[in-house]
């Protein structure tokens, strides 16, 4: 019960390591709000470890604060929050992919931690309290050719969360981040542009325990780094990725 008595926004929460976060934030004694722009996928979610859903668009302000609005009300303050959501455009030349699936992924994988942040550091900093993780990607570490665009928007990521730890820390609040390697959700194929055995097999050869991140190995790496475990760790971007980045 390493996170009981506390209240937790998971977003992109419906699915893959989104829902791992928040299973395993429940079973640590968590108040958890699924916020996911799917709303029958947070309210699946919500229901299975009794927690309340959330629809929300990331990416766009109001949707943002009326989350924020709804998570007050249901638990009179946020403790943890978790920037989890995020798409990415198919495998491509980076002159060739569009402008509009260039905007659609800084919009979601980028303005969305602004958005957030806007929306609930103040009440963390009311309150001295706080833990912000933000879900980046080994791609923003060690990036993949023609994925350029997404892996410059988890490389973002992972600067706004150092950016942010550092000035967050005098009020108490850490703000750290995951770098997962590709795992079993629906972000999968995208990654690799068609599922084959073949593809699937190339992929693994990267990674040197020869398997993918699991929502579980998620929910685990997000319960410790959010636990008062952690109080001392802040703007580290920790890699669960099977050793892809060594």
């Amino acid at each position: 019960m390493r996170l009981s008595g506390k209240s937790a926004i998971v977003t992109g929460a419906g699915s893959g390591f989104g829902a791992g976060i928040a299973r395993k934030f429940a079973a640590e004694g968590a108040h958890v709000m699924c916020a996911d722009i799917n709303a029958d996928a947070a309210r699946a979610v919500a229901s299975e470890i009794d927690g309340i859903a959330c629809t929300v668009d990331v990416g766009d302000g109001d949707s943002v604060n009326a989350m924020a609005k709804a998570a007050y009300d249901a638990f009179d303050g946020v403790d943890i929050l978790v920037n989890n959501a995020g798409i990415t455009h198919l495998p491509g030349f980076m002159e060739d992919i569009t402008e509009e699936d260039f905007d659609r992924v800084l919009r979601v994988n980028a303005k969305s931690v602004y958005l957030t942040a806007r929306a609930l550091v103040p009440g963390m900093k009311t309150r001295g309290a706080g833990a912000i993780l933000n879900i980046a990607s080994t791609a923003g570490v060690s990036p993949r050719p023609r994925l350029n665009w997404y892996n410059a928007s988890k490389g973002w990521m992972i600067t706004a969360t150092k950016a942010m730890a550092v000035e967050l820390a005098p009020f108490g609040i850490r703000v750290n981040a995951l770098n997962p390697v590709a795992g079993e959700t629906p972000l999968l194929k995208s990654f690799m542009g068609e599922d084959t055995p073949e593809i699937r097999a190339k992929f693994l050869a990267t990674i040197p325990l020869g398997r993918f991140s699991t929502p579980e190995d998620m929910g685990n790496a997000a319960c410790f780094l959010c636990s008062d475990e952690a109080s001392m760790i802040t703007g580290v971007a920790m890699e669960v990725d099977g050793g892809r980045c060594v």
